[in-house]
């Protein structure tokens, strides 16, 4: 894992495709992300891509509306 250090408003840029992660704010414990990426890239929490990959994988474990 690269771990970088920034301040508030600084940007780090990833690839060539123009992906920009910007520190939007820092309150506590809690950082606020800015992201600027190509729309082809899907751009999720981790927590958000785990439960999409996991409804891949086993399709009938989505929930289903009353």
């Amino acid at each position: 894992m690269l771990v970088l250090s920034r301040h508030r408003d600084e940007s780090i840029i990833i690839g060539d495709d123009g992906i920009v992660i910007t520190i939007v704010e820092i309150r506590g414990d809690k950082v606020r992300l800015g992201i600027v990426a190509p729309k082809e890239v899907p751009v999720h929490r981790l927590e958000v891509y785990d439960k999409i990959q996991k409804e891949r994988e086993d399709p009938a474990s989505k929930e289903k509306p009353d």
